[in-house]
């Protein structure tokens, strides 16, 4: 992994990890420190031991991760720093001369690896069976604080600033229009992008609304003024948010309230930091009980390869503290509506079920797609649909829609 570049250029980056990083993460696996765990306790209080020593196991003694590397090597990479911040990015161009630029952000506990299913497709549909008419030019940052972009060295790097980083990044690559995409943290960024640079932004694609879901039980006069149909979904979107509320949210809260404390841990055992991370593929994907099932797990291992190698546990999550904490600027003011041009993907197991009354409030929403499978890891569970339904929206865009 090379240093960063001066303050305003643009620096080429290979991924290239140290043997010895390798050989430290296989001395530590051998060496794993194993919890007890209660008979028949299942996925109840946690990952399982026995499904995480097999895990560890293919870890150890089956993944490539120079394989993974060279497959991220396959994308163009670079690094620059805005705003103080150290950002890698892979900027994959279209061989289409016409494609439009468009931004693909991840989220926790994603990285860039989430998107090596899509951004063939999107950048050159052609040879992806696609309408060459629908190509891009791709860039996929890395959020500062996260993987290859971090760790940050100051505060307030909430979803506004990120966005802001992103704008100048486009600017720099000569972008000065383009669209935007993301779920997760890329959701909430790819909207304030829209909200904030609405002259520069064509469009926003999410696969996740922040806020659009029902948080609070809805009273009967809420209710009331809904059609049959919004009202079920309203009702599925409380229960579903209280479930996570009481069962799901402590990763949230220990992000948001004591991230360094935790990372210790995390920093400190690759076996913590796998757990800490397979759990939310595993809860937040369309599985029936293993996350291999929506998410091959090597490519689940490269997402935690990327933390563990470059020790950002403590600042990847510091993004939650920020958004709990921050009390001037963007954050803590009321935001405006957006005005860009959006669609929302709807995978079914995503944990936050939108409502599209709700949505309307605070965005322009043109498309409105409900897929019948796929959650919150889209991109990795769904590339397919996922990159139709973005070839179709900027189609829309493109018509006059």
């Amino acid at each position: 992994m090379t240093t960063p570049p001066p303050a305003d250029g643009i620096r080429p980056f290979r991924l290239d990890v140290p043997q010895s990083a390798l050989d430290d993460l296989n001395d530590r696996l051998d060496r794993t420190r194993w919890p007890d765990e209660l008979p028949g306790a299942g996925w109840d209080h946690g990952v399982p031991t026995g499904y995480l020593r097999e895990l560890v196991r293919h870890w150890r003694h089956t993944y490539d991760w120079r394989a993974a590397e060279a497959r991220l090597n396959q994308w163009p990479q670079f690094t620059t720093t805005i705003d103080g911040a150290n950002v890698h990015f892979a900027h994959v161009r279209s061989p289409e001369p016409g494609a439009t630029p468009l931004v693909v952000t991840h989220g926790w506990p994603g990285s860039v690896v989430e998107f090596l299913d899509v951004v063939g497709p999107l950048a050159d549909p052609a040879a992806h069976g696609g309408d060459p008419a629908d190509a891009f030019h791709v860039v996929v940052p890395s959020i500062p604080g996260f993987g290859l972009s971090g760790p940050t060295a100051d505060r307030g790097w909430e979803a506004g600033r990120v966005a802001d980083a992103w704008a100048e990044l486009m600017r720099r690559l000569g972008y000065e229009r383009f669209g935007a995409q993301g779920g997760d943290w890329g959701a909430a960024i790819s909207r304030e992008l829209g909200r904030a640079h609405p002259d520069r932004v064509i469009g926003v694609h999410l696969n996740l609304l922040p806020g659009a879901q029902q948080a609070t039980e809805p009273t009967d006069a809420e209710l009331a003024a809904l059609g049959p149909a919004e009202r079920e979904r309203t009702l599925t979107s409380w229960r579903r948010w209280a479930a996570w509320e009481r069962d799901g949210a402590a990763y949230a809260h220990l992000n948001a309230s004591r991230p360094q404390t935790l990372a210790y841990a995390l920093t400190d055992s690759p076996v913590g930091q796998l757990a800490w991370i397979v759990e939310k593929f595993r809860e937040w994907t369309d599985c029936e009980e293993l996350p291999e099932e929506a998410v091959d797990r090597d490519r689940m291992l490269t997402d935690v390869m990327l933390y563990w190698l470059t020790g950002t546990a403590a600042s990847a999550a510091r993004i939650y503290y920020e958004r709990a904490h921050t009390r001037t600027g963007r954050a803590a003011a009321p935001a405006e509506p957006s005005t860009a041009p959006t669609a929302l993907a709807v995978f079914p197991a995503e944990l936050q079920v939108p409502l599209r009354h709700r949505a309307e409030r605070t965005e322009n929403i043109v498309r409105w797609t409900e897929f019948d499978r796929g959650g919150h890891f889209a991109a990795m569970e769904e590339p397919d649909l996922l990159v139709g339904d973005v070839r179709a929206f900027f189609r829309q865009l493109r018509a006059g829609g």
